[in-house]
């Protein structure tokens, strides 16, 4: 039986949800430098890989954290996929904002949460997980008990993994860089000479060596 992490990689390369240009890199807001580029938001439009990335982030749920209560989706990315998998669940789900609003209520988390209830937040993908921390230290200090995150997609870099090690935080992803780079080199989405240059990358994305090798 073919396991989740290829089965999702499989879905997010079906739809051209990965992107790969290790000769010309994409930045990330933090100004790192990336052969790698995962947009999950893709999947909302893709009824069948939806479909399979839900169900996907239900099962993790309930396998992962049982005694979850609540979904809270990070914003934005995490919002319709945490009000999906509620749905699926039969869960409250919310979701916290970057920042509170400067009007109304002055909200940051939005829906219902009371201290000492059990969530899990629901993220699209991880990289130095910064902004998946920031929402877990929100709810946090609202008196919620997170019991981890769950996730579609990690890059799986070293300061991501410390980071979220440091702050006692547990994630599962449905499936990762390596797996992504293995799948699209076996299925001809990129070639197989390039995964040894974007393992490197997730290795140390400060070396920007790869860049052109």
């Amino acid at each position: 039986m073919e396991s989740r992490e290829k089965l999702i990689a499989k879905d997010l390369l079906s739809i051209k949800a990965v992107f790969f240009r290790p000769d010309e890199p994409f930045i990330w807001a933090s100004g790192i430098k990336s052969p790698v580029y995962c947009d999950n938001r893709l999947t909302l439009t893709a009824p069948e890989v939806r479909n399979d990335v839900e169900n996907a982030l239900a099962a993790v749920v309930r396998e992962a954290y049982p005694e979850c209560e609540v979904l809270m989706g990070t914003s934005t990315a995490g919002i319709a996929h945490a009000a999906i998998v509620g749905h699926i669940m039969g869960l409250p789900m919310g979701y916290v904002r970057s920042s509170a609003k400067d009007h109304g209520r002055g909200n940051q988390i939005e829906g219902r949460l009371e201290p000492g209830q059990k969530v899990v937040v629901i993220e699209d993908l991880i990289s130095t997980a910064g902004s998946v921390l920031d929402v877990v230290k929100v709810l946090r200090e609202a008196g919620a008990e997170v019991l981890g995150v769950a996730s579609i997609f990690t890059y799986g870099m070293k300061k991501g993994l410390d980071r979220m090690a440091e702050a006692n935080v547990k994630n599962i992803s449905l499936t990762n860089f390596d797996t992504i780079a293995e799948v699209a080199a076996e299925i001809g989405y990129i070639r197989q000479e390039d995964v040894a240059r974007l393992i490197a990358f997730r290795n140390n994305p400060s070396d920007e060596s790869w860049i052109g090798a």
